[in-house]
């Protein structure tokens, strides 16, 4: 297996140590909305990442987090009138459903951060003892001048990252900060908003952190493969990084950072603070999984790319085409497609192992079968209603 690696802007080979599975980290969703188009392209490709790691023998523990403790959580639930954890475990809910519907393996590691915070806190105090943070008026910031090479994964200057962070949350003018690149790892709470206590006061933790402790938690010092949307570049995975290594002395903390592109959409992100929303959900009401999946497959994960329509119909077509094909086959061969493998082991070129799995099957190659399942495809074969398909994909309830 090759992958671009964004930290190095270079593809290099995976080779994960001979007495350990691949160690892979995703960032996964802050829960305050349905999973929209530009989730789906995220989770689909990491999942087929992993189905070609197995199907090669390769083990591989996957570890996806879930952010349910976010200003963006604290703001929905005020603006719907509910609470911050009800509305952050009814759409992580909604999200296992959405992506057991597309076909979406499990991570084998789903942790929460509201569940982690003691390791959290004890991760906060070893970077203040080390000296690469700092308490100021019960905030806790990280120290980036503590670090000589802040900045190496997104390759930003100075200038654009302080530009950068302010669109994406922080606060360069903060006069508690030392630095305005200084970032929150522990912040006060505001009546009514979640906190715990901590040797600072009662609080909550900042973003980045939350993934620090997490991945370090489940997956040790050092990641082989660290993923996530290009939009996590900065500030989140390079504060990641930051931290992570002043903790543990460990370089890199990820030995590749694999990032899949944006899904835009009227012209800008998908995102949900945009309100420019394709939702999974309602994609299902009239297209089936594996023409939703075909659609994002089509696209290299490096990707940037616009949505329309047209696009998923065409994938339709194209998918029920394949169906009809599958459906006149022969019994299918449990043997390996080793064509559509080597593409995706070469930078996963989903594109190039569609193009073969349809040559596999217009041609009655019986190989297909093989394609089909690391593709994540069905290709006509029973669809199970979604609760059954959740609990068969090993997707459960988060609270």
């Amino acid at each position: 297996m090759r992958l671009w690696n964004t930290e190095t802007y270079a593809v290099q080979p995976l080779e994960p140590g001979t007495h350990h599975p691949v160690r892979l980290y995703v960032c996964g969703i802050t829960p305050y909305d349905t999973t929209h188009l530009g989730h789906a392209y995220t989770y689909v490709m990491f999942d087929v990442l992993v189905r070609t790691l197995r199907a090669t023998g390769q083990p591989v523990r996957y570890v996806q987090n879930v952010t349910d403790v976010d200003d963006d959580i604290i703001r929905r639930a005020r603006e719907l009138g509910t609470t911050w954890d009800h509305l952050a475990a009814k759409e992580t809910d909604r999200y296992e459903a959405d992506m057991a519907a597309l076909n979406v393996r499990a991570p084998d590691v789903f942790p929460r951060a509201s569940q982690t915070i003691p390791k959290i806190t004890a991760l906060i105090r070893q970077l203040e003892a080390q000296g690469h943070a700092y308490a100021r008026g019960g905030n806790v910031y990280f120290r980036v001048s503590s670090v000589t090479d802040y900045g190496r994964l997104s390759r930003l200057s100075r200038e654009e990252m302080v530009k950068l962070s302010a669109e994406r949350g922080a606060d360069p003018n903060d006069p508690r900060k030392q630095d305005p690149l200084d970032f929150i790892l522990w912040q006060q709470s505001a009546t009514g908003e979640p906190c715990w206590p901590s040797p600072w006061g009662d609080g909550r933790p900042g973003w980045h952190i939350e993934c620090s402790a997490m991945a370090l938690e489940h997956l040790g010092a050092q990641l082989d493969v660290h993923g996530g949307g290009s939009d996590l570049i900065y500030p989140h995975h390079e504060s990641e990084i930051a931290q992570s290594e002043s903790a543990t002395g460990v370089r890199p903390f990820a030995r590749i950072w694999t990032h899949v592109g944006m899904l835009r959409y009227h012209g800008e992100k998908m995102s949900k603070s945009l309100r420019n929303l394709v939702l999974v959900r309602d994609l299902l009401q009239r297209y089936d999984a594996d023409s939703i999946r075909v659609l994002l497959l089509r696209h290299h994960y490096h990707d940037a790319w616009e949505y329309t329509e047209d696009q998923l119909e065409d994938a339709a077509a194209w998918t029920r085409r394949l169906q009809a094909a599958a459906g006149s086959a022969g019994p299918p061969a449990d043997v390996p497609d080793a064509a559509v493998r080597a593409a995706l082991e070469d930078d996963l070129d989903t594109p190039r192992a569609l193009r073969l799995l349809e040559e596999s099957l217009l041609s009655g190659d019986d190989r297909w079968y093989d394609a089909a399942q690391i593709l994540g495809l069905r290709l006509g074969r029973r669809q199970v209603p979604e609760g059954e398909m959740k609990k068969a994909l090993g997707w459960r309830a988060p609270f």
